[in-house]
This record gives structure tokens, C-alpha cells and sequence, in this order.
């Protein structure tokens, strides 16, 4: 018997997962208010462990670019900012 054959068709899951002991996601209200997931590369977690130290890396930077120009500086493929 494959799996297919195990499946609800209402649900397209199969019928041994078990969701009653499942937990509402913690993450779901912040999520819901605008927060931005973004997934570091592992060579970068080590210096970045958290958002904290990713949003103070990140500020200074963020007020650079604010100050010098509405429009904000775009990354090519080359590596080089432009404007």
C-alpha cells in the first residue's frame, strides 16, 4: 500500500498524521503584524545569533542610505552598488 492510497482526498494528508496533540504557532500574531523572515546564510550566524544583532548591524546602515538619497542603492550581479 502506498502512500497515496493512505490519503483524505478533502485533506491531502494522510490518515496516520495525528493534529490533536498539535500547539498553536507562538510566531503566528507577529508574523500576522509585518515581521519579515529572512534566513541567514550559515557562514553569518555566528556573527548574527538573533534579530537584535541583526536589526543594530543593520541600523546605522539603514540611516546611511536613508540620508544620502530617496532611492536606495541596488546591488548587480557584478557585486558593485550603484545608483
Amino acid at each position: 500500500m502506498s502512500n497515496l492510497d493512505n490519503m483524505n482526498p478533502d485533506l491531502d494528508m494522510p490518515d496516520e498524521i495525528d493534529f490533536t496533540a498539535g500547539k498553536p504557532n507562538r510566531y503566528a500574531q507577529r508574523n500576522a503584524e509585518g515581521t519579515n523572515v529572512i534566513l541567514l546564510d550559515p557562514d553569518l550566524r555566528d556573527v548574527f545569533p538573533d534579530s537584535e544583532s541583526v536589526n543594530n548591524a543593520h541600523r546605522p546602515l539603514a540611516d546611511l542610505i536613508r540620508a544620502r538619497s530617496i532611492r536606495p542603492l541596488s546591488f548587480q550581479t557584478s557585486g558593485a552598488f550603484t545608483e
